[in-house]
């Protein structure tokens, strides 16, 4: 082969190999927030990734999670995040649908150390239609309820949110 293709090539190669996070992982990117659950599978992607200003993102503004800095500090030692997800509920009210989301996560940390956090994720998404003026709101979440909890994920998902 001439020295011109095996470079075209292998510029192909790396332009299709997948992105690298900052830390070496490499989970594809995900960012939907078509259903609740594909954004709280966006959000622990973010996570995974170490990408604390989209995870932020997920959230909407008055969710109560505190300001950016303190949201990030709060995944600086996270590794990874699985989770399991439960069927999700909705609800309408007002011109808005709010879905309820049970999940299940093992948290793993830098030194290896798994942590497991059971409840419910709110989300909401104000009808498209009648949304008149910039900035269009997609799908976010308005709060999340975990708390600790011990075992397989199958075993502490919530069967269903209150």
């Amino acid at each position: 082969m001439n020295a011109r293709l095996v470079l075209a090539l292998g510029l192909l190669v790396a332009m299709a190999a997948p992105a690298l996070s900052q830390d070496g992982a490499d989970e594809a990117y995900l960012d939907d927030r078509s259903t609740p659950e594909a954004v709280v599978n966006s959000l622990y992607n973010a996570i995974n990734r170490s990408e604390y200003l989209r995870a932020y993102s997920y959230y909407g503004e008055n969710s109560g999670v505190g300001g950016y800095e303190a949201f990030a500090k709060g995944y600086a030692d996270t590794e990874s995040v699985d989770i399991l997800m439960g069927r999700s509920t909705s609800e309408g009210a007002a011109g808005s649908t709010y879905y309820s989301l049970p999940v299940a996560i093992d948290a793993v940390s830098r030194d290896g150390t798994h942590r497991q956090y059971a409840g419910c994720y709110t989300l909401r998404l104000a009808n498209p239609q009648i949304q008149a003026t910039p900035p269009f709101v997609p799908m976010h979440i308005e709060k999340g309820e975990l708390k600790p909890a011990s075992g397989e994920l199958q075993a502490i998902l919530p069967s269903q949110c209150q």
